[in-house]
């Protein structure tokens, strides 16, 4: 379901709900993240790794060995760093729906759960209505 704003003045958007965010005990605390050149078109959603060498975040995959194979940050929002370094917004912490998210080869929910509870990342499988 797509929720549209018109106000008065004219329509300024839609809403869309995707159910990313699994609950508010855990506040979700955002921070400007740079996706690495590269990286492609990223879904908000995807588990982010961070690069020690650049700084720059890509979709964390178990076979990396070059930081990024730790989980760190969770896209806030759809973008596309194809071409060149996209400044962006990822979540450093909160509740997370599993259904919603991304994760890159080698990585499951079950498989990154723990590491990221250390870092107040919170994965939950929610149950429909």
């Amino acid at each position: 379901m797509t929720y549209n704003f018109q106000p008065a003045s004219g329509p300024v958007g839609s809403f869309n709900p995707d159910n990313l965010l699994a609950g508010y005990s855990v506040p979700a605390i955002t921070e400007s993240v740079v996706i690495a050149s590269g990286a492609g078109a990223l879904a908000r959603g995807t588990l982010l790794g961070k690069v020690t060498a650049s700084g720059k975040y890509v979709v964390s995959t178990s076979a990396a060995s070059d930081g990024s194979q730790n989980p760190v940050a969770v896209l806030a929002e759809d973008i596309d760093a194809t071409d060149a370094d996209v400044t962006t917004v990822g979540y450093l912490s909160g509740e997370f729906n599993t259904a919603a998210m991304t994760f890159g080869p080698g990585h499951t929910a079950a498989s990154v759960k723990a590491a990221l509870r250390d870092l107040n990342i919170y994965l939950f499988t929610n149950l429909p209505a």
